[in-house]
Parts: structure tokens; sequence; C-alpha cells
């Protein structure tokens, strides 16, 4: 029973280390990640229509 006791001793001191984002970086953070989830898939979603529209034009010959 000791060894949970003492990891989560440990866990709480690390944690207490970590500098954490300010609310200002976070929403940054946040932002950044959403517009480049964005960009990923406006771009995979215009491949997959290419394709798509070429292999149907291809097939249908």
């Amino acid at each position: 029973m000791l060894r949970p006791l003492q990891f989560i001793r440990s866990v709480r001191l690390e944690l207490a280390q970590v500098k954490w984002p300010s609310h200002q970086e976070a929403v940054k953070m946040t932002v950044l990640v959403v517009v480049a989830s964005a960009a990923v898939a406006i771009y995979s979603g215009g491949l997959d229509y290419l394709f798509t529209t070429m292999l149907q034009s291809v097939l249908s010959r």
C-alpha cells in the first residue's frame, strides 16, 4: 500500500514543477491546431475529390 501513495506523492511533486502555459498561450495554440487541422482536411478533401473525379472519368469511358 505504501508504493501507490509514494507514486501519487511523486506525481504531485513533478506536476508542481511543470511550467503551464498561460490562458492566452493556450488559446493561441488551440487556434493554431484548429487552423492547421482545417488546412490539412481541406487539402486531403481536395485531393480525394480530384482523384475520385479522375477515376470516375477513366472508368466511364
